[in-house]
C-alpha cells in the first residue's frame, strides 16, 4: 500500500479524520490529503516535539497554519485542542502521523484510528 492510501484509506477514509499527513522523522512529507500542507517549520517543530524537555504542552503546534494547544504529550502519542476541534500525533518507528478532526467529530473517535494505524506501522518495522 502507498502511503498516500494509508492517508486516504486509513485515517480520512475511516470518516474520523478530517484531514491528515505522514511524515518522516527526518523530515519530508511522505503523503497527506490534498490541501493540507505543513511548512518546513511546522515539521521541525513536530519532530522536536518528541525530544527530551520538549515543551509541547506549554507552546502548542501549528499544523497548517493554524495554532494547537498541547493537552496531553504521553510516549509516543501527543494531543492537541483548538476549540472544539482537535489533533493527534503519533510516532512510530520512521514516520509520524499527524491527523486533525473538526467538530463534531472528538478525539475519543479520532484516537482509535490514528494509534490503530500507528501500530500496524510499528508491527511492519515502519
Amino acid at each position: 500500500m502507498s502511503w498516500q492510501a494509508y492517508v486516504d484509506t486509513n485515517l480520512v477514509g475511516s470518516g474520523k479524520v478530517t484531514r491528515a499527513a505522514i511524515i518522516g522523522q527526518k523530515g519530508g512529507v511522505w503523503a497527506a490529503t490534498a490541501g493540507y500542507t505543513l511548512s518546513t517549520e511546522e515539521i521541525n517543530a513536530i519532530i522536536a516535539a518528541y525530544k527530551p524537555g520538549s515543551e509541547v504542552l506549554s507552546t502548542g503546534l501549528r499544523l497548517a497554519g493554524q495554532k494547537f494547544f498541547g493537552i496531553r504529550a504521553e510516549g509516543r502519542s501527543i494531543y492537541l485542542k483548538k476549540g472544539g476541534d482537535g489533533a493527534v500525533i503519533v510516532k512510530t518507528e520512521q514516520a509520524i502521523l499527524v491527523a486533525e478532526y473538526i467538530a463534531p467529530l472528538q478525539a475519543p473517535e479520532t484516537t482509535p484510528i490514528v494509534e490503530g494505524l500507528a501500530d500496524y506501522l510499528i508491527s511492519v518495522k515502519y
